[in-house]
């Protein structure tokens, strides 16, 4: 089959049994890993720019070739760059000068722009404190204010988290047959961990559902900050307004440090080939702790969110 454009092949990733990884780590169990990385963007962004655009559209409240700007750490910047060039919006991308390079770059080459925001004064380079994702929240609604141009919000917009409940969810019990006793997610803007968990609720409420937050910036977990954290993308340490609706689904949330994250992305790659990025691998390290304790002998399933070509800027690829 042939398509028009590659927005037309924003779903239907596979989904890996790891298990190298759990023989690897001694566990009982399995892990299964939903290959996100890839759709075109090479993340699972992918899926809610292309439903935040498309219902935008359906509402009348974005214009033809009316401008696009969006605050992101980088994938969703990615995912806007690619359906907004196929749907014909220029867009603009607004960055922490704290990510990685890689992203960067990917949304230039898609044809998008791109504004990079100093960090805060105290921040450390690499790590995006909540600090920091607010001064470049601020720098996207001045520009948005000053061009009449559409903002995405996907930290506030319900098409995020129905994206994944639409389609991923259905797609991961599908492919699994039902089969599967919980579910994992680290938590950036919230909406696959959302998304997915009223998706898989919906058809089987004793499926587990566990958020996945850093141990330095824990928000629903503790409520505690003890400062920076290396897991770009998420970790923010804010109230996520639809999450703060569905929280009770969730039957817990578990906190993973740098360490155990990067390890797990190492692992991951080294013995199941799975070549992701740190949020993948914090997906892994909550499910490492899952099979290791009350899940012993359990199917979990993960997102690799998305590639680990995009952090060999990184420490996280300093072997």
């Amino acid at each position: 089959m042939i398509y028009d454009n590659v927005t037309q092949v924003i779903k239907d990733t596979p989904i890996i049994n790891a298990s190298n990884t759990v023989k690897r780590l001694g566990l009982d169990g399995n892990l299964y890993v939903k290959l996100e990385y890839l759709l075109p963007g090479g993340s699972k962004k992918d899926r809610i720019a292309l439903n935040i655009i498309n219902k935008a559209h359906e509402r009348g409240v974005l214009a033809p070739s009316q401008p696009i700007v969006e605050l992101t750490s980088g994938n969703t910047g990615i995912a806007l760059a690619i359906v907004c060039k196929q749907t014909g919006h220029p867009f603009t991308a607004v960055m922490s000068a704290g990510n990685s390079m890689e992203r960067v770059k990917m949304i230039k080459a898609l044809g998008a722009e791109v504004v990079l925001v100093p960090q805060a004064e105290d921040s450390i380079k690499g790590k995006v404190s909540g600090k920091d994702l607010a001064l470049a929240e601020e720098e996207a609604k001045r520009i948005c204010t000053q061009t009449g141009a559409f903002m995405a919000s996907q930290f506030d917009n319900l098409d995020n988290p129905l994206a994944h409940m639409a389609d991923t969810a259905e797609e991961i019990y599908a492919q699994t047959e039902g089969k599967i006793d919980a579910f994992a997610d680290f938590i950036g803007t919230g909406g696959s961990c959302a998304g997915i968990c009223m998706g898989l609720k919906n058809k089987n409420k004793n499926i587990l559902c566990y958020g996945v937050e850093p141990q330095n910036a824990s928000y629903y977990a503790d409520k505690e900050y003890h400062g920076a954290h290396i897991i770009q993308g998420g970790g923010y340490y804010r109230e996520i307004s639809f999450f703060e609706n569905i929280k009770h689904l969730f039957d817990g949330f578990i906190n993973v440090s740098d360490e155990e994250t990067i390890n797990l992305c190492r692992i991951l790659s080294s013995e199941d080939s799975i070549f992701a990025g740190f949020s993948t691998g914090a997906n892994a390290a909550a499910a490492a702790k899952l099979l290791a304790g009350p899940l012993k002998g359990k199917n979990i399933i993960i997102l690799a969110n998305d590639t680990g070509l995009k952090y060999m800027s990184t420490a996280l690829w300093d072997v």
